[in-house]
């Protein structure tokens, strides 16, 4: 239900209560003449900037919506995902408003089937209440019984934005920075682990879906509503989501064969099929042949996750196990 006078929805707050929280926020002079007060999200394209939903008893102002950064889709609008200010306390929120949505995902052979799934990410969400390594938030269900999650605003950048201003100079990332980002590499894997121990997966494990926090200076993992299902391997997913990371970090970056070609570079010649990602085909997972300095236990780690592998990680602990053995030496 939505209006624009209180009186029209039972809400703790009047129209006039309401305007007078934004004026305390926004200022006097900014306070929009009209908004919608809402309490069933069901419709979340009716939502709109400067509304006000209520959930749990707590009016929040929506702002804008937020962008998909996935590969390729960084101008992608998620209207279901919405910056937002709590005005009761004035703090800055993200509003993920229930949206369904199910893809197949191919991994060599194997199909995964992935679904978002609102009550899967409030389940995490409490189960990770006051981890380091993971987003923090909260979920409420609105008046129509949507599963609606309220999640703190993390300041900070990218994982993968931050290798990309480092890695310029490849050997020299590699000896001065990649140490250093693969043992917070090992914390992610070991907060993955705390998941997989506890029977969850996370669903979406991607490079962009860690931010570091710079009010606490920790890695956290975001946006964990997709779950998947396959039979072989209930965490195999996330697994081979680990390793697209993985070599994204070696590699500083994704060495893809459109760069190469390019660059007219002379290691096409000694890559072959089964050198590539098992996910996208068109990136070097077997990263040794373009930099010969990755040492043998690093580039074994990598071929995991290459279209020649016969041999696949089943849990994060076997991962881990490998990771320990790297050793990078200038």
């Amino acid at each position: 239900m939505e209006t624009q006078a209180a009186n029209d929805v039972e809400t703790p707050y009047s129209f006039r209560q309401l305007q007078e929280m934004i004026a305390a926020y926004l200022g006097p002079d900014n306070v929009p003449r009209r908004f919608k007060i809402i309490t069933d999200t069901s419709d979340f394209f009716r939502v709109d900037y400067n509304d006000v939903v209520i959930l749990g008893g707590v009016p929040y102002l929506m702002r804008n919506y937020t962008r998909e950064g996935r590969f390729g889709l960084d101008d992608e609008p998620k209207y279901w995902v919405r910056k937002a200010i709590d005005l009761k306390n004035r703090e800055a929120k993200i509003i993920k408003l229930v949206f369904y949505e199910e893809i197949d995902a191919r991994v060599g052979d194997m199909v995964f089937k992935c679904v978002r799934s609102p009550g899967k990410e409030a389940a995490i969400l409490e189960m990770v209440a006051g981890h380091r390594n993971f987003m923090q938030g909260i979920a409420i269900s609105d008046t129509a019984g949507n599963i609606v999650r309220i999640l703190d605003f993390i300041q900070g950048k990218r994982f993968d934005e931050l290798i990309f201003k480092l890695a310029g100079n490849h050997e020299e990332f590699f000896y001065e920075h990649l140490p250093g980002y693969l043992a917070i590499y090992g914390k992610m894997v070991k907060a993955i682990g705390f998941l997989h121990d506890q029977g969850q997966k996370h669903g979406d494990i991607r490079r962009d879906h860690i931010l570091l926090d710079r009010k606490t200076d920790d890695y956290r993992w975001i946006d964990f509503d997709y779950d998947y299902y396959h039979a072989a391997n209930m965490f195999g997913y996330d697994l081979f989501g680990l390793g697209n990371i993985l070599v994204f970090l070696v590699g500083g970056g994704d060495i893809t064969v459109q760069q190469l070609q390019a660059n007219e570079s002379q290691h096409l010649e000694k890559l072959s099929p089964e050198d590539m990602n098992i996910i996208f085909n068109n990136r070097v997972a077997n990263i040794q042949k373009i930099y010969p300095y990755v040492p043998d236990a690093l580039n074994y780690i990598l071929l995991h996750f290459s279209n020649g592998a016969n041999l696949y990680y089943e849990n994060t602990g076997q991962l881990l196990e490998d990771l320990e053995e790297v050793r990078i030496n200038a």
